[in-house]
């Protein structure tokens, strides 16, 4: 008798101790695989970010060999675009993407400065067209990087959101970076016209 109360004792505790498992696991693995499902759609989501700032990037040698054809192409101006270039091929991530995107954007820039001392580049086909490729693939720029931070705000608020934030921490989920212009672009730019 007493031999089947220990059995019954034993196996009421193996019992307990599987039913927590079964309990922690239809708890754990639903949170474990939203934090993936979510931390891939934060990586597709800067993947296409990526994408559309090097479509930009592979634009602008294009434009400067048009610029170069029209005047003696400060080599100044050549060197930061080509520094531009290279920092988004070689950007690991948000914060360095968008430093390396205010550098070409400031490349840019000083391209359009060029252009406006040559009347003639400014009615060139093949430097409007470029131009105007550009000013899209601003657009989609502006697009991507909204995107991108709606995906990081997603994510992030599920990183931080009670119970997944224990769960997050464990497994190695951290806080995503938000895709942040540089502190310039918040400057209005001056414009005047000789008046």
């Amino acid at each position: 008798m007493e031999i089947k109360r220990q059995r019954k004792g034993a196996i009421g505790i193996v019992v307990a101790i599987v039913a927590v498992i079964v309990i922690a696991l239809l708890v754990l693995v639903p949170s474990y695989n939203g934090l993936v499902k979510q931390k891939e759609q934060l990586d597709q989501s800067y993947a296409q970010v990526q994408n559309v700032v090097q479509r930009r990037a592979d634009l602008i040698p294009n434009l400067v060999n048009t610029v170069k054809g029209y005047s003696e192409y400060e080599k100044e101006t050549l060197t930061e675009i080509t520094k531009a270039r290279a920092g988004i091929e070689e950007a690991k991530g948000p914060k360095e993407l968008a430093e390396a995107n205010e550098q070409m954007s400031q490349a840019i820039r000083n391209v359009n400065v060029v252009a406006e001392a040559y009347p003639e580049l400014k009615a060139d086909t093949q430097f409007t067209q470029l131009m105007d490729e550009l000013a899209g693939t601003e657009n989609r720029i502006s697009v991507e990087r909204k995107n991108y931070n709606q995906e990081v705000q997603n994510y992030n608020t599920k990183v931080k959101s009670f119970p997944t934030s224990i769960f997050a921490s464990l497994m190695g989920f951290k806080q995503a970076e938000y895709f942040q212009a540089d502190a310039s672009a918040q400057d209005a730019p001056k414009v005047d016209f000789g008046n």
